[in-house]
This record gives structure tokens, sequence and C-alpha cells, in this order.
């Protein structure tokens, strides 16, 4: 849970802290974002902040709302992308450009509350090398939201090579030596929720209640949650090829029975006229079966096309303020 009475860590030399934020159509929520982040600037005057505020093709005021804000703390700059490229993308600008000790990527909406911050940076110090802000209570998300997260956690958890720890976002303190381990990391196709896992290192976790969004909507619909899920799973698995492997030779061990077994009937009572429905049963059944098969081969070859094709993950357009 979120502690209301939090202590300043008590640091003896001055600490560098880099503070990652995507925006996308996030307008009419900056100033009181800011806000909230220079609040922290003033309960850690022992510590020295950027923030770097990458703006993902907005196409409503966010980006000269963004340029302000520069112009008035030369703490902030801001990445201007040259199209939206997705939040991947951005996270991953965010981790290349950081210049801190330790990396804290964070969402605009306020759902994740910047006081935790107080806390992770205390951790830090006593020696983690990640701290994971993890979610206790999600009441502010819907109820299909809630249960596709817990199905999604359970089943890839349950395939994949690197577990993902449940009820945790992008919202974490992260030190250099995991930036840097990050940064070594040059797929493409990235599920950075999957990447920070994957690394590893010291962990600790803070449990929060998440409050709900202080503006604007979701940009995840169903169906981009449902590729994002995708994406998860078949960037740290090949359970899925491997289970039509399997699939395959139970079915072809079903079929060998059922030959013999045809043919043994064949030998004793004669040649029965067959059936037409059980065969297009069986037919459609198999062909259902192949398609959904090449399917999840098309999944991972598409990977692989994007991989091979080798463009940069994101471009940048501009940038602005922030200390030279």
């Amino acid at each position: 849970m979120l502690d209301n009475n939090m202590h300043t860590p008590d640091l003896a030399n001055k600490r560098f802290v880099s503070i990652i934020t995507p925006f996308f159509n996030e307008s009419q929520g900056v100033y009181v974002f800011i806000e909230k982040i220079k609040k922290i600037f003033l309960q850690l005057p022992q510590i020295k902040f950027e923030v770097i505020l990458i703006d993902d093709g907005s196409t409503d005021d966010t980006l000269n709302t963004l340029i302000s804000i520069t112009e008035q703390d030369n703490r902030f700059s801001v990445i201007e992308f040259s199209r939206n490229f997705g939040k991947e993308a951005a996270l991953t600008a965010g981790i290349d450009l950081a210049r801190g000790e330790a990396v804290i990527p964070i969402d605009s909406d306020l759902q994740d509350p910047p006081e935790l911050m107080i806390d992770m940076i205390g951790e830090w110090i006593a020696g983690a090398e990640v701290v994971l802000a993890r979610r206790v209570n999600r009441q502010s998300d819907t109820f299909l939201k809630r249960k596709t997260a817990e199905l999604f956690y359970r089943f890839n958890n349950m395939v994949s090579n690197v577990p993902l720890p449940e009820n945790v976002g992008d919202f974490r303190l992260m030190d250099r030596v995991v930036i840097d381990s990050l940064k070594m990391l040059s797929e493409k196709q990235r599920f950075m929720k999957g990447l920070f896992a994957w690394v590893g290192f010291k962990t600790v976790y803070l449990d929060y209640v998440r409050p709900s969004r202080i503006s604007g909507d979701t940009k995840f619909s169903g169906w981009g949650l449902w590729n994002f899920a995708l994406d998860g799973i078949t960037s740290f698995s090949t359970l899925p090829l491997r289970f039509w492997t399997y699939f395959g030779v139970i079915i072809a061990g079903i079929d060998f029975i059922y030959a013999l077994a045809i043919m043994i009937r064949t030998v004793f009572f004669g040649v029965e006229v067959p059936g037409y429905a059980s065969l297009l049963v069986v037919t459609l059944f198999m062909g259902g079966m192949q398609l959904i098969g090449i399917g999840i081969l098309g999944e991972y070859l598409g990977r692989l096309f994007i991989e091979a094709k080798n463009r940069p993950i994101y471009i940048i357009r501009k940038r602005y303020g922030g200390k030279s």
C-alpha cells in the first residue's frame, strides 16, 4: 500500500535520476502531471533530476504544451517523434537517451502515483537495482480488463521462459546497470514488460492502490490489448509452435489406431458404406486446426520479417529544452 507518511531518503551524495514519460494526445493533463513531478523535486532536494517527455506523434496541443514546460524549467526536455510509433518505442527512446544513474518510467495519466518515487529512490539507495510498483487493487479498471489481464498473466507465465510479475506495469525504478543491459537488446518488435523481466537483477516490490485516470481515455482498445498480449507470448516463448508438433503426433497416432481398427473390421466383417456426416466433421475439424497452426506459424514468421528489415524502432524529429 502507498504510505502517506513517506520518508525522504538520507543521501550522503547527490544522485542523478531520469524520469521518462510518453505522451500521446494528453494535453488536458500535462500541467497537472508536471506539478506532481515538481513536488517530488521539492521533497528530494538532494537528488538531481531530468525529465524526458516523449511526444509520440500527438495530433492535439500536447507538443506545444510540453515545449512550453521546457522553456520554464531546464530540467525538462521534449523528444518529438516524426509520427506515432507506440508506447514501447517511446519507452525505448527514453531509456536510450536517459543520462541518470537510475531511470523511472511513468505514465502521464497519474494512475501511477508519482509520490511513490520517493520510496523507490529510498529502496534504490539501500541497494535495490530494480524497484517494481505493484498494484494491489485494480478496481479503477473495468471488470473485463481485470479478468483479461489475470488470464494473460496466468497463461503467459505458464508458457513463457520469462515469467512476468503480476499486476506490475511500466512504472518502476531501474539502476544504470539495468539500463545499460536493456540497451544491449536490439530487437525491433519490443514487449518492454518482458524485456524488463528478462534482464533480471536484484528486485524489490512496493505495493500501491491504483486510482482512476485524471483525464483522457486509455489509448489501448480491446483489439490493441489482444495484439499486445500476442507480442508478449510470442516474444518469449516457442511453446505455441511446439504444441502443434505434439498435436500432430497425437493426431497421427489416433489416425494409425483408427486405420488399424478399420483394417481388422474389414477383414472380419467386410466393407461397410461410410458415413458422409462423420467424414465432413473430421475434414472441417482438421482443416480448421491446420489454419490455426498456419496462423501461429505466421505470427512468428512475421516477427522474423520485421527483425530482418532492421528498421529503427523510432525516429526523432526534434529535441527541445534540457541541459546540454
